[in-house]
């Protein structure tokens, strides 16, 4: 404080005093060093006591009421870092961070010692009351049961039709097939294999019976419809071939003095035919029998053995003639 009882401005650039305020602040708050200790440029610590507020009034000049207004915004400004000290230092604060004295901090803190802990590490065991029974008079509430509503119809489905069941298809009449020669025969040995084919299909005989007849034919008579040069009424009826094997004729070789028939219905290749199987079907388990014992059996054969050779092209003539026949 000067003797006009004027403050001196302790945060003022050095040499600044008795200046106006016109001057840029840039100008008083420089912040380089002096190379003097204790010194910051254009600052120095000052040891005098703060403004007395009192004394500010008495500055009547404009200069000098410019002056009191700045002492006075520094002394705010000290007063408010000596409480940001406290706050930040360890004072207490309340809701509204407005700064707690020392006797409130004293109030606060003897009724943070009789309080007890909210954390503390000892916990009362924490028991769940029962569910209050009714009392005896008390009529107990029913239970709202849910609305039943009516069960929903199911749509009755209509039955449906039974399907008619498929007529039966009719099964084709075996037919026999007017084969191309198999098995290196002719047109007239083919023809001839498939009159014993149809005789024995008339007859129901099984395919293995076919088989042993025409095997049988192909040794006798090679499939030729044999007359007799012995027996000259045998070629009065239609013949390919004669031979003079006694009275044997046809494609059996059958002999009308051994009981097979007359010479007319041994020169008939469906009746010969009946003739031989009649005889065939008598053979018990002819079925399982080798194709050689079964028709030598019938036969009687000079040559019991070479019906066997024949058995293979049989089969395929048979099979030629009537596919479908088992």
């Amino acid at each position: 404080m000067r003797d006009d009882g004027t403050l001196d401005d302790q945060f003022a650039p050095e040499g600044t005093t008795g200046q106006s305020d016109d001057t840029p602040s840039s100008d008083r708050t420089g912040a380089s060093r002096d190379p003097r200790p204790g010194r910051l440029l254009g600052r120095r610590f000052s040891r005098t006591r703060p403004a007395d507020p009192a004394n500010l009034a008495a500055a009547t000049p404009a200069r000098g009421r410019t002056r009191a207004r700045v002492a006075l915004a520094t002394g705010v400004v000290c007063c408010l870092g000596a409480a940001s000290f406290v706050q930040f230092g360890g004072g207490l604060t309340d809701t509204v961070n407005r700064v707690v004295g020392v006797a409130e901090q004293a109030d606060l803190a003897e009724r943070a010692a009789a309080e007890p802990a909210s954390r503390g590490l000892e916990r009362a065991e924490v028991v769940v009351p029962p569910t209050a029974a009714p009392s005896a008079g008390a009529t107990p509430t029913p239970a709202a049961s849910p609305s039943k509503k009516p069960a929903a119809k199911k749509p009755v489905k209509p039955k449906a039709k039974p399907k008619p069941k498929p007529k039966p298809k009719p099964r084709p009449k075996p037919v026999l097939v007017d084969a191309a020669p198999v098995a290196g025969l002719d047109r007239t040995q083919m023809a001839n294999a498939k009159h014993i084919v149809r005789a024995a299909k008339k007859m129901g005989v099984p395919r293995r019976a076919m088989v042993i007849a025409v095997a049988t034919a192909m040794q006798e008579s090679t499939l030729l419809n044999y007359a007799s040069g012995v027996l000259p009424e045998s070629q009065n009826y239609a013949y390919e071939a004669i031979g003079w094997d006694h009275d044997s004729v046809g494609l059996f070789q059958q002999r009308p003095s051994s009981g097979w028939g007359t010479v007319e219905q041994l020169m008939d290749p469906e009746y010969a035919t009946q003739a031989f199987l009649a005889v065939l079907l008598e053979i018990p388990g002819w079925q399982d029998l080798p194709l050689t014992i079964a028709a030598q059996t019938v036969q009687v054969s000079a040559f019991p053995d070479a019906y066997a050779q024949w058995e293979w092209a049989a089969d395929e003539v048979v099979r030629a003639i009537y596919p479908t026949a088992v």
